[in-house]
């Protein structure tokens, strides 16, 4: 039997998100902070120790790193190409059933609005490139001149994306909406930006954002977008 010619060994990886409780655990990363362990192992419903386990190993592969702040260790996904794995994982997998009200609430938060590694996905994350397109903002992968004065007036630095060694502006196709949202470079300074403004907030479901007032009164001014915009407001 003639072997097969690979450009890289991608068994070893696979079998690494493959198990249950370490895909757990990769995708309660996937909000981009960093965790400790034993939060890590509430999520995914093991003991410690299991999750210490899993992690020694995800640290082995490389899909991990860790962050040592004192005495205290947190982990995070070791980059963004982790994360775009995930996702595209999550695009073709099938959905779980959901079986109680809080799950259905945490679904629903999920779909509208929710950091996808560092940038905002979801309807929230779909109706800011249909803004940005409509108003003549943004080119197949890249700004147009409107839209690098729009951003800069919003306080997103175009100039550093641009120098990143992420592509700067791709469309990521939403795994929950099925259309595109924006990533790479420029999709992360945005939601960074929106962020330092207070426009949208972390809640206490992982990876779920929510718009503020302020975020609905500022986005509404920008772009037409009734998707962006929709969320029930922190209060």
């Amino acid at each position: 039997m003639e072997h097969i010619a690979r450009d890289a060994d991608i068994a070893p990886v696979a079998a690494l998100i493959a198990d249950p409780t370490r895909a757990a655990i990769l995708t309660a990363l996937l909000d981009g902070r960093a965790l400790a362990a034993g939060e890590l192992a509430r999520v995914a419903g093991v003991s410690a120790a299991t999750a210490s386990a899993h992690l020694a190993r995800l640290l082995d592969g490389r899909l991990v790193d860790v962050v040592r702040q004192g005495r205290h260790r947190y982990y995070r996904l070791a980059g963004h190409e982790v994360a775009e794995v995930l996702e595209v994982l999550a695009r073709i997998s099938a959905r779980p059933p959901v079986r109680s009200l809080r799950q259905s609430r945490q679904a629903r938060m999920l779909e509208e609005a929710r950091t996808c590694y560092d940038h905002l996905a979801g309807r929230a994350g779909v109706g800011l490139l249909d803004g940005l397109r409509a108003g003549g903002y943004y080119a197949p992968h890249d700004l147009t001149d409107a839209g690098e004065r729009l951003l800069a007036g919003l306080g997103v630095d175009v100039t550093g994306a641009r120098r990143s060694r992420r592509r700067f502006a791709p469309e990521c196709l939403d795994w929950t909406e099925r259309r595109s949202h924006l990533g790479g470079a420029l999709g992360a300074a945005i939601t960074e930006a929106l962020f330092d403004r207070g426009w949208f907030q972390r809640g206490s479901v992982p990876r779920a954002v929510t718009i503020t007032d302020a975020g609905r009164e500022g986005l509404s001014a920008l772009f037409p977008s009734k998707e962006l915009t929709s969320h029930t407001p922190v209060t």
